[in-house]
């Protein structure tokens, strides 16, 4: 999934579609509530389920997402405490992590006071 969000943003799509998961649509919720993207939808009569992601553009065409780099990978599992949560870009960024309670932003993890699988950054 960040792959393609970043492949797009390269190229300036405006918008990006990818096999459907719970994950990805859990993720897509957190970068919509985080200003990163426009809005996420779930197109009918494809033959597989499939998410489409709208990316937004400021001024002069710059994408919102200047970054996106995947932390815990499937050879290298990453896990932090509440006390461990990095702070992405002194706070300009977002990470994201896979908790007992969900998919949630890290300062919303920092808040419920809980810790989990360190996903990716988002900047």
């Amino acid at each position: 999934m960040l792959t393609r969000i970043r492949n797009a943003i390269q190229v300036r799509h405006e918008s990006v579609m990818m096999p459907h998961s719970k994950m990805k649509l859990a993720i897509a919720k957190i970068l919509k509530e985080e200003g990163y993207i426009r809005d996420f939808d779930l197109p009918r009569g494809q033959s597989h389920p499939t998410l489409r992601v709208h990316l937004i553009y400021r001024e002069k065409r710059e994408p919102a997402i200047t970054g996106l780099k995947r932390i815990s990978k499937p050879g290298l599992r990453v896990y932090v405490g509440r006390g461990e949560i990095p702070r992405v870009y002194g706070g300009m960024g977002v990470a994201i992590l896979s908790t007992p309670q969900g998919v949630m932003a890290g300062r919303q993890a920092w808040r419920a006071g809980i810790g989990g699988e360190l996903l990716c950054y988002v900047w």
